[in-house]
Formats: structure tokens, sequence, C-alpha cells
């Protein structure tokens, strides 16, 4: 894999077979955890994880993988550390690499990440950044693979905005793995259009098919996997709530779109979802716009055709990979 002493920062920093060897890597770590089997194959190692943005799957899958593995983490949050305040960026790394074997991220700009890989000297994870979420789609490829008995050539729709994080990475990952990758939102929540003629260019090498329909029935036709994520981040002001609703309510994921899609067609989505009002920011939308349900409803999130919990587990036994892959010289 040569990831060893690497970093995990985003996926197109990886070639295709570097990501199968991380899958096949995840599926024997799953494997093994659900016999009993123990993989300790990084004893006494540390991990620093920062967590500018709270989280409930990644953080969990972080330490329980770090556990499984033999290691130890400290978890660092915005009011426990000095990070921006009264110590740079650049301090912080250089202090946390000569403490901990690696260092894992989540929070806002991707230059956050990258500069504590530039200055800490130990590997550095990416567990989410506004423009990239790698571990999340390694473990959607590892459903995918599990679901579908491969990832090449599976069809799958991502519908809603594909400005950010999850639409740039899936963008990237499926034109790595050669998949029919569509995307079914307004022009205006496209990717970027620099990120989507790289993506292209791989796409000529790997198969990979790249596509955008603003019509949702029709791009869903015949698809493998439907994909969303939550339209709104909290900070965001009420009036760009409100038109973002507006905008991608045609898009939200409901009976009638999964019927189009057909009845072998998997709903996905990387969580946490506002599918119902069991939530305080679904309750408090529901009271501003009146929606009980926003990028999915609850009939479709609840119903056969959905594997969100299987992605969800999955994020941890892909995180395992990862670390095991970059801190272990025998993998």
């Amino acid at each position: 894999m040569e990831l060893y002493g690497k970093s995990f920062l985003k996926l197109m920093d990886l070639s295709p077979e570097t990501i199968e060897a991380l899958l096949a890597l995840s599926a024997r770590l799953k494997d093994e955890k659900k016999r009993g089997i123990p993989h300790k194959l990084c004893p006494g190692k540390n991990v620093a994880l920062i967590f500018e943005k709270t989280s409930t799957r990644t953080r969990c899958a972080f330490e329980v993988a770090a556990a499984d593995l033999g290691m130890s983490t400290v978890y660092l949050d915005p009011s426990c550390s000095q990070i921006g305040k009264k110590e740079s960026l650049k301090d912080t790394a250089r202090v946390l690499g000569r403490m901990f074997d690696a260092i894992e991220y989540r929070g806002f700009g991707q230059e956050i990440v990258e500069q504590l890989a530039e200055y800490s000297g130990v590997p550095v994870y990416n567990g989410l950044t506004n423009e990239s979420h790698p571990t999340q789609v390694l473990a959607d490829f590892l459903t995918i693979r599990e679901h579908f008995g491969k990832i090449a050539g599976v069809k799958m729709v991502y519908l809603g905005d594909a400005r950010y994080n999850m639409g740039n990475s899936l963008l990237v990952g499926c034109a790595k793995m050669g998949m029919h990758f569509i995307i079914s939102s307004p022009k205006e929540y496209f990717p970027d259009e620099g990120l989507v003629e790289k993506c292209r260019r791989i796409a000529e090498t790997t198969g990979a098919v790249i596509e955008f329909c603003e019509d949702p029935i029709k791009a869903v036709e015949g698809t493998d996997v439907v994909y969303t994520d939550m339209w709104v981040s909290m900070g965001e002001p009420d009036k760009i709530w409100s038109r973002r609703i507006s905008d991608l309510m045609p898009y939200q994921v409901n009976r009638r779109l999964m019927e189009a899609a057909g009845r072998h067609a998997r709903f996905m989505h990387c969580l946490p979802s506002l599918h119902d009002l069991g939530t305080e920011i679904g309750r408090g939308l529901y009271d501003l716009f009146g929606h009980p349900e926003l990028e999915v409803t609850d009939e479709v999130f609840e119903s056969e055709q959905s594997i969100v919990f299987d992605e969800a587990e999955n994020r941890m036994h892909t995180i395992k990979a990862v670390m095991a892959a970059t801190l272990c010289p025998e993998i």
C-alpha cells in the first residue's frame, strides 16, 4: 500500500490500487473482529483526536478502532486546547508530533489538516473538513462492495448540495474506482468546475462515468445507489436555510424517487439525518419552515432499501485499516 508513515488527507492523493488495498484490509479486520480474533497491530501507539466540530460516528470509530489496534487516544475539543488561540497551528502541530504517533483532525478548512501534516512529522488523518471527507467514502465503498459484490461499474446518484465535502469526496472516489456517478441538483449546487475537470481526466483512465442531471427522477432511473446528505449546517443564517431548503426540496429522497430507482436500489446517507422530528435541529427547522422531513423521508430512511447503519458501522472498520496501514510497517 505504501502508506506507512504517511498521512490520509484526501482521496485525490491515493491511487485506485491503494484504495482497493485499504478496502481489502478493512474487510479482513472486520471479519476478524466479528469472529473475535484480536488484531493489536499497533501496541503502545498514541493518537491525538482533534475535534473542532463535534461528531458521534467519527469519534467513536477512531476510539474503538484505536483500542482494537492496541493504541491509546487523547481527545481534544475547542474548549480544552489552545489551537489557534494562544498557540499557532504550526506550533501545535510540532508539539503534538513530539508526543503522539498520529493525529486525527475534524474541523474546518482543508488547509488546516494539510498544515498539521506538514509540520507534525507524523501521520495525520482527515476526519472531516469543509472540502473533504475521505474516511466516510472509504466506508461507503466497503458497504457498496458488501451489498453489490463490486465497486467498479456500480451506478450512484448523489442528490442535493454537492459543493462541499461529501459531494467532492464522492466525485473523486467514484472517478478513481470506475463507478458511474451522477450528481442531481440545481446547477448552482454543482461541485467546483476545476475539480470536475480533474475527475473527468481520472475517469478516462478508470472507465468511470461522471454525469449531471437536474431532473431527480430521470437521474435515479436504474441506479444502484441513491445517496444524499444534510442540506443545512449549524451556524448558518436562517435566510440561507430558507433558500436552500426551497431549492433542494424537489431532490428529497422519498417513496416516488425510490420507486423510480427500482427495488434493487439501496439508500445511503453519511448521517446524521433530518428524517423526522426526533432532533432539536429537526424540530427547530420544522417550526421555521414547516417540513417534518428534509433530505430524506422517514419512510425511506427506515425501509429495507436503506443501508445507512451498515455504512455507519463501516466507518470504524475502514478507519482502523487507515491507522493500521500508516502506523504498522508489517501491513
